[in-house]
């Protein structure tokens, strides 16, 4: 019989929506999250009481607690019926990695190491690791489609910097210790229950109150942007399918067709039925012009493609904004 999935970062966007469908299809869970304020924790404990409320919630057990903290990491690794982990917590954000250079320490590097050691601690008994990393350590490109063979040695942002370390963390402890892993690198993902700091949700609560919403780069400015219904899926896909053999995989998670800013922006004017008011202002620091996911491995591994228009998963997006925040 199946053992239990850690999902850390449960609380959060892709981990609460991964952890409903995990439950759904019969697994057990235990999530971990530390619910902190780097966005309001109402959403969090919101998507909480969201998995709370499920017919399947008795196979679902919630751990508060902070990554840094790694005796409380093994202790949740090494329980006796854990055999697979998915790791997602980590400090989120491009622009918040320049305020708070050491949340990202505590958390991405520190957080993904006792990850690593808590594994490597159950001696073999962890059938796959699969763990978050981020489009952003392909630094600042703005042409042709991102693969995984290419160099990623040149990040702009403290928060690629971080990620890019645990990808290579975990090739290190692959090849000392033989745990079998999966990295994903997540392509601007978009949904109901999302990162109130994302553009989409930005623009979004703008545009309903009235207010201008900048767009950064005179909106020349292109995303991958994937549906998080495409993502679960293909994080249950690769979780599904361990490597054959002792290995730290890559894998981009994108929908392999970058959108125009302004594009977002059309669609989002056309499901609020207001036009938005522009503030267009030049390129923060740590931001990139584009993203583009090459897909091809994902696809021949694990029969995963993305399915989900950025006008369908906006539409859907949007109705979930409007009945919760609008019509609450």
């Amino acid at each position: 019989m199946p053992g239990t999935i850690i999902v850390t970062g449960a609380a959060g966007f892709v981990g609460f929506h991964l952890t409903q469908a995990l439950l759904r299809r019969g697994e057990r869970v235990v999530g971990f999250d530390n619910l902190n304020p780097y966005y309001d924790p109402a959403l969090k404990h919101g998507r909480l009481a969201e998995l709370a409320n499920m017919a399947e919630a008795d196979r679902f057990t919630f751990v508060e607690g902070d990554l840094a903290d790694r005796e409380a990491v093994k202790a949740l690794i090494t329980a006796a019926d854990v055999d697979r982990v998915v790791h997602l917590g980590a400090q989120a954000g491009v622009r918040y990695s320049i305020d708070a250079p050491f949340a990202y320490l505590d958390s991405n590097l520190s957080g993904h190491l006792g990850v690593l050691e808590a594994v490597r601690a159950t001696e073999g008994r962890i059938k796959h690791l699969v763990y978050a990393s981020s489009s952003s350590v392909y630094g600042n490109r703005a042409e042709g489609a991102f693969s995984e063979t290419d160099a990623v040695d040149s990040p702009i942002s403290l928060y690629a910097a971080t990620k890019r370390c645990d990808e290579l963390m975990s090739q290190t402890y692959s090849h000392l210790y033989g745990i079998k892993q999966s990295g994903l690198r997540f392509f601007t993902v978009y949904g109901p229950w999302g990162r109130p700091d994302m553009a989409y949700w930005l623009f979004t609560k703008a545009i309903f109150a009235g207010e201008p919403i900048k767009v950064f780069n005179q909106g020349a400015m292109r995303r991958d942007f994937t549906y998080i219904d495409d993502i679960v899926a293909g994080v249950i896909a690769t979780l599904d399918n361990p490597p054959p053999e002792p290995a730290n995989r890559i894998y981009n998670i994108g929908n392999h067709n970058p959108e125009q800013l302004g594009d977002m922006i059309a669609i989002l004017e056309r499901e609020i039925g207001i036009e938005a008011k522009k503030i267009m202002l030049p390129m923060q620091p740590g931001d990139v012009v584009s993203t583009y996911a090459n897909i091809g491995k994902m696809q021949s591994d694990f029969g995963w493609s993305p399915t989900t228009s950025l006008a369908d998963g906006l539409s859907r997006f949007v109705a979930w904004y409007r009945q919760r925040f609008i019509q609450a």
